[in-house]
């Protein structure tokens, strides 16, 4: 079963923003960049349980061949992104997203 996806308006510009960033380095990168995001909510949505839990239920996955980690939370019948953002930043900057 796959649940739904909720991307809230934080995480897509957090998307959005590093679409750009990399397009800008690269033609075609940007472009790439989503379509790895893209594929890691696909496998979020098919098994949402697959990553683990790392703050009040938030749960962490990785962005295949970015530097990216997607903050998302599991509700009965949806699943939120949180956050989209590099892995350096501090998990603050996403903690503070309710």
């Amino acid at each position: 079963m796959t649940l739904p996806l909720v991307v809230r308006d934080e995480a897509i510009a957090d998307i959005s923003e590093a679409a750009i960033w990399y397009e800008e380095r690269s033609q075609g990168l940007g472009s790439e960049f989503i379509r790895s995001v893209d594929a890691c909510f696909s496998s979020l949505t098919r098994n949402p349980e697959m990553f683990p839990e790392v703050h009040r239920k938030a749960r962490m996955a990785l962005v295949r061949r970015f530097p990216y980690l997607v903050i998302y939370k599991v509700f009965p019948n949806h699943l939120t992104i949180v956050a989209v953002m590099h892995g350096s930043r501090h998990p603050h900057r996403w903690k503070s997203r309710k």
